[in-house]
């Protein structure tokens, strides 16, 4: 279902079972801590990365998980009116977020206008969240958005909860210039899974 323009989701489109193997899959792998983009060269540049980013990942690349999920960002694509020209996908990534946690703002792109971030010459253009955890497992954690058109989101006013993904196995749709963030999680531990769905550049 499309939501104010901003996202589209998918309530429970993935079984209890699916989630739990995607879950264990992922935890045979070991996760470790996600590094966004940047080199740890040393203290200060793991200052910065906590200033923007504290969670735990792995990368899984089984063809089953694409196949569940590409239908439903075939179907956000055409239903919400994007119709962006998507061509192939990234490795999933599988993310642990536990008490503390989260995800500053950002966008899954390379800036507002959709420069570099380029994967064989794609680039980002849709976004796809997985909720693997139950909803009671933790508190915060929420995946926000904000719709404002510039680089330092910070007014509340602006920011779009996406509580329609709470149930597991719910899948959230959005394009990937958007700003978003993962809320600090205040309690238990927040498991998802998030893939990047590639295109042309923009014309």
């Amino acid at each position: 279902m499309f939501y104010k323009k901003i996202f589209y989701y998918f309530k429970e489109a993935l079984s209890e079972k699916l989630c739990d193997d995607i879950i264990q899959i992922a935890m045979d792998d070991k996760p470790d801590v996600a590094v966004t983009g940047l080199k740890i060269r040393n203290d200060e540049d793991a200052k910065n990365l906590l200033q923007k980013r504290d969670s735990y990942i792995t990368w899984l690349n089984e063809e089953w998980i694409y196949k569940e999920i590409r239908p439903y960002v075939h179907r956000a694509n055409k239903l919400a009116g994007w119709n962006f020209d998507i061509v192939d996908s990234e490795p999933c990534q599988f993310t642990i977020y536990n008490e503390g946690q989260y995800y500053g703002w950002h966008t899954d792109s390379s800036g507002w206008y959709y420069e570099k971030e380029k994967q064989n010459g794609l680039i980002r253009k849709l976004s796809v969240t997985v909720s693997l955890s139950d909803p009671e497992d933790y508190e915060g954690g929420l995946l926000e958005f904000d719709t404002r058109i510039h680089d330092e989101p910070d007014s509340k006013h602006y920011i779009v909860p996406c509580k329609q993904i709470l149930p597991k196995g719910s899948i959230c749709v959005f394009p990937s210039f958007t700003h978003h963030r993962v809320s600090p999680v205040t309690k238990g531990k927040r498991l998802s899974l998030v893939q990047w769905n590639l295109g042309p550049e923009w014309r």
